[in-house]
């Protein structure tokens, strides 16, 4: 039987992050792509520094799961779009302490952000269960 959660794939001959996994597998089904999510709140108001932001995003992140009948357990794919030039260490903290110590496939890339004052966005893919 199929799992139907995303099932991370770590070949024994690289490297195994407790952080991430080198790759994912969804089940076959239907797929979520969640758009970028900043560090906004209800109301669009950006938070101020690095790792309320990275909290809110993910929060924001959850939301979207959910509402798609979707959940963390699901995301095969993250895409982390940092600010270029800032510490990532608190954006790291921040992360463990919405996504906890889930691993899936993450990619963490320096941007200059579309929008001012904006220093992390977020966005995803995941499996939507039946």
């Amino acid at each position: 039987m199929m799992s139907s959660e995303a099932t991370p794939v770590d070949p024994p001959e690289l490297y195994r992050s407790p952080a991430f996994a080198q790759g994912m597998i969804l089940p076959a089904g239907r797929t979520l792509y969640v758009g970028g999510q900043n560090g906004t709140d209800s109301s669009g108001e950006l938070l101020d520094g690095l790792g309320p932001q990275t909290e809110q995003a993910l929060r924001n992140l959850l939301a979207v799961l959910a509402a798609a009948g979707s959940g963390p357990e699901y995301v095969a794919k993250l895409t982390i779009y940092l600010a270029a030039g800032i510490d990532p260490s608190d954006g790291y903290a921040a992360t463990a302490s919405v996504w906890g110590n889930r691993r899936t496939a993450v990619t963490v890339l320096a941007v200059t952000p579309a929008r001012p004052g904006a220093l992390v966005e977020i966005d995803a893919v995941a499996a939507v269960p039946d």
